[in-house]
C-alpha cells in the first residue's frame, strides 16, 4: 500500500502492527495530527511536495557540516521514532519535537567513523525548521549540531 506521499505503507512497524491503516483510512492523520506532507500534497500535489523536498535537501547539503555526506533523499518519519531528548548545559534533558508529528529527515554514518568512534547524523525538518544532530548508536548521545528556523 502507497500513502498519500508514495511512501510504502508495508515498511512502516505502526501499519505492521495495525496502528495505523494508512493515510485514506486515518484522514491523513497517522500519529493522531494531520501530516504536514498530506496537507502540502492536498494544497500544491504532488509536484510542489518534490521540490519542497529537494530544497530541504539541498539546505541541509549547503550547511558543509564536517563528516556529513551529501544526501540525497529526505524521508518522512514518525515523530516518536526521530524525538531524541537532548542533554543542555545545566543537566537538563529536554526533547524538541512532537511525538504525534510527522517529519522528513535521513541520518547518514560520519565519514570520520574508525573502530573506535561511530557516530550517525540525524537530519529532521518540516516547513519551520531543520534540525541536524550528531548520536551515538541506537540515538545515545545526541547533540544538536544545529538547529534552523527556516
Amino acid at each position: 500500500m502507497s500513502s498519500i506521499c508514495g511512501t510504502n505503507c508495508n515498511e512502516c512497524e505502526m501499519f505492521k502492527d495495525n496502528r495505523c491503516k494508512g493515510c485514506e483510512a486515518c484522514d491523513a492523520c497517522p500519529c493522531g495530527k494531520k501530516c504536514f506532507i498530506a496537507k502540502y500534497i492536498d494544497i500544491g500535489g504532488i509536484e510542489n511536495y518534490e521540490k519542497l523536498k529537494q530544497r530541504l535537501i539541498d539546505e541541509f547539503n549547503a550547511l558543509n557540516i564536517d563528516g556529513m555526506t551529501k544526501i540525497h533523499e529526505l524521508y518522512p518519519l514518525r515523530g516518536d521514532l526521530v524525538n531524541l531528548e537532548y542533554t543542555l548545559p545545566n543537566g537538563n534533558k529536554i526533547k524538541f519535537l512532537d511525538d504525534q508529528e510527522i517529519y522528513l529527515g535521513n541520518q547518514v554514518p560520519c565519514e570520520f567513523n574508525d573502530a573506535h568512534n561511530k557516530t550517525t547524523f540525524g537530519l529532521i525538518a518540516n516547513l519551520n525548521f531543520i534540525l541536524v544532530c550528531e548520536y551515538e548508536k541506537e540515538g545515545e548521545n545526541p547533540e544538536i549540531i544545529i538547529y534552523k528556523r527556516r
